[in-house]
């Protein structure tokens, strides 16, 4: 366990590295302070708060605006269900969808059936809407209750997940080290125990919140469900920990909602980094482990110490709990609330709040200090708020409420729609690519600084509304890629 985590057993000899960088992070910060324009203190009436500038807008080049319009241009149009069955050749992603019985016998055209009932339960329209006489509703009814569960949406998922990332336009936007994490709200209109109440976001009625992980290549990861509004700070390791994609993610961001001590000390004893867009920044506080030491400018905000004597004691339970983690013999949400007992953390976990306090202010320091980084948490945070207005997008039916009254089904119908919205990202982020190359072979010079700012989150070329009926060209359906789009000005 100390070997897969990286940790020495004696709690000295593991604090003392954590302390060195504390102190370093803190020095440089002070020796650029003065060169730092976006960051001031000010004197309040209990301790000295952080001020902090937004940060403005990226400006876009001329060359990136025309690239971007030059590539919208040349996409093909393609509905939602040839998008489906061209993504499934590319991929063979329906297969992963096995019978309830394990049996390895497979029905004819399952592809198409799984297909159909994905667009389904992802569009939120029903069986009425698929025309296609090969889909007769009482095929597609025993499909969705045979083939459609947990596990084969996960691994149908990790098929997408995995065959995107390695089209070599995707390598631009990442390499799937980062990601994100976030929620979406979904009103739950019929009785239901599975959803909670929250005036914000579901008025008077009831809601679930859709929380998923966003990898910096667009692709969608993992998903959770969860009644009402949870706080997601609970949520967001086990999310990281439970998905079975090819990424491996180790810095996750999220907003504020997903922020704590504990969570910082968690993610710090698994080795992963947690960057949070903190809003209420100037109410942070800052801790130091060497109480003497000389950190000029920041020395007043710098005056909380880290009680050193809380950690050591518990130095085993908490390797212990890293472990259990990362081997998943535990559960992640389960574990953080009985470690929190309701807002009452336990002796363990205030001994690993304690830790987490050492990576939050290293963090918190990074993130005053570097503008760059500031820029990454917010641009990934953006990529997986623009994923969900693609989503919604994709969720028309019934008013974009959810009406599947228990667990397993709000899960299925949502994970669906992730599914379906990776399609979308990899197949517009295959076309893309074939799209700049069209571009290169006319003679355009591309600047990769613009490829790496392309979005394949846009949807105005894809017809998602309408009756569906799963009929592809015949060139589709012999592997070949549909052809370019003829713009006006080649």
């Amino acid at each position: 366990m100390l070997r897969t985590l990286g940790w020495a057993s004696d709690s000295a000899e593991a604090l003392a590295p954590l302390a060195q960088a504390l102190d370093s992070a803190y020095r440089q910060t002070a020796a650029h302070w003065a060169d730092n324009p976006a960051v001031r203190i000010e004197s309040a009436a209990i301790r000295p708060r952080v001020v902090l500038t937004p940060l403005d807008r990226l400006e876009e080049s001329a060359a990136l605006r025309t690239l971007r319009q030059q590539i919208i241009e040349l996409l093909p149009h393609a509905t939602l269900p040839e998008l489906l069955l061209e993504v499934h050749r590319w991929t063979g992603f329906a297969e992963a969808f096995t019978h309830v019985s394990e049996g390895a016998d497979r029905i004819q055209d399952l592809a198409l059936s799984v297909c159909a009932v994905l667009l389904t339960q992802a569009c939120n329209i029903g069986w009425d809407p698929v025309v296609n006489p090969a889909l007769a509703r009482d095929r597609r009814a025993w499909v969705a209750q045979n083939y459609i569960r947990a596990e084969t949406l996960a691994a149908a998922n990790a098929t997408l997940v995995d065959y995107h990332g390695q089209l070599p336009l995707a390598q631009f936007w990442g390499s799937g080290d980062v990601a994100s994490a976030d929620g979406m709200r979904f009103v739950v209109p019929v009785r239901t125990l599975h959803a909670g109440s929250n005036p914000k976001y579901f008025g008077m009625g009831r809601g679930v919140t859709y929380y998923n992980f966003v990898s910096d290549q667009f692709s969608g990861f993992h998903e959770l469900v969860v009644p009402g509004t949870l706080r997601d700070s609970l949520v967001v390791l086990e999310g990281l920990l439970e998905q079975t994609s090819g990424l491996h993610p180790h810095e996750i961001m999220t907003d504020t909602a997903g922020y704590s001590d504990l969570i910082f000390g968690l993610f710090g004893l698994l080795g992963y980094q947690f960057s949070p867009r903190l809003a209420d920044l100037g109410e942070a506080r800052f801790w130091r482990i060497a109480t003497d030491a000389d950190y000029g400018v920041l020395n007043d905000l710098a005056r909380a110490r880290i009680r050193i004597e809380l950690i050591q004691p518990h130095w085993e339970d908490m390797l212990r709990v890293a472990g259990s983690l990362k081997w998943g013999t535990v559960n992640a949400t389960a574990l953080i609330q009985t470690l929190q007992r309701g807002g009452r953390p336990t002796v363990l976990g205030r001994a690993i709040g304690e830790l987490g306090r050492i990576y939050k202010t290293r963090y918190l320091l990074a993130y005053l200090d570097d503008e760059g980084y500031r820029r990454r948490i917010l641009t990934q945070l953006n990529r997986g708020e623009a994923r969900h207005s693609l989503a919604r997008a994709v969720f028309y039916g019934k008013r974009g409420e959810l009406h599947q009254a228990y667990r397993e089904g709000q899960e299925d119908q949502l994970n669906a729609l992730g599914l379906v919205v990776n399609a979308i990202v990899l197949w517009n982020t295959r076309y893309m690519g074939v799209a700049v190359d069209a571009l290169r072979a006319d003679g355009l010079t591309i600047d990769e600084a613009d490829l790496s700012r392309l979005s394949p989150l846009g949807h105005d070329h894809l017809t998602m509304l309408g009756r569906y009926s799963f009929n592809v060209p015949e060139s589709v359906a012999q592997g070949r890629l549909r052809p370019l789009t003829r713009p006006t000005w080649r």
